[in-house]
């Protein structure tokens, strides 16, 4: 997919948020479907050559360059305690802003974006417990399937966001 049509869709989102609806970009992880906001995600990119850095947690691949810019790639599968996996014709690099930074989280394929009332947005279950719960904002019903609605910001805790950090300050 094109970058200018998620540029296109994010100015669109602007106008739909007050009207009670709002746009995910969804994307496949193991046998689960995810959605995040699209104002969080800067472009969806093909996967490429990482640089690996040392000395860091299994889940930060290391940096890639896009356009004169350096950043820190995650791979999502690791962070969720997923099965790590060869990358595939349809593994894909979503550049998302986290906490004010701009980093890469790879995502075993992107799949739509989605615009959705916010009335389709049921709350996590209560028995949902565990490392996952605080950046699970809520389940999408949709027609035949539930989607995993992520709250990026937090998904990197704090301990996670200065390691990203500190691996794109050393370049």
């Amino acid at each position: 997919m094109a970058t200018t049509v998620y540029e296109k869709t994010i100015q669109e989102s602007d106008r739909t948020e007050a009207s009670g609806t709002m746009q995910l970009v969804s994307f496949r992880l193991a046998q689960e479907e995810y959605g995040i906001e699209i104002t969080k995600v800067r472009e969806i990119i093909l996967m490429g050559e990482i640089t690996r850095v040392p000395q860091t947690p299994a889940f930060i691949k290391g940096l890639i360059n896009l356009r004169s810019t350096v950043i820190p790639i995650v791979d999502l599968r690791l962070r969720f305690g997923l099965a790590e996996e060869t990358a595939t014709d349809e593994t894909r690099i979503m550049v998302v802003n986290v906490a004010g930074k701009t980093i890469g989280i790879i995502v075993d394929a992107v799949s739509e974006v989605l615009r959705i009332q916010r009335d389709q947005i049921a709350p996590p279950p209560p028995t949902v417990a565990g490392l996952g719960r605080e950046y699970l904002t809520g389940l999408v019903k949709l027609e035949n399937r539930l989607l995993i609605l992520l709250d990026i910001d937090k998904i990197l805790g704090q301990e996670d966001n200065a390691a990203v950090a500190s691996v794109a300050a050393g370049v």
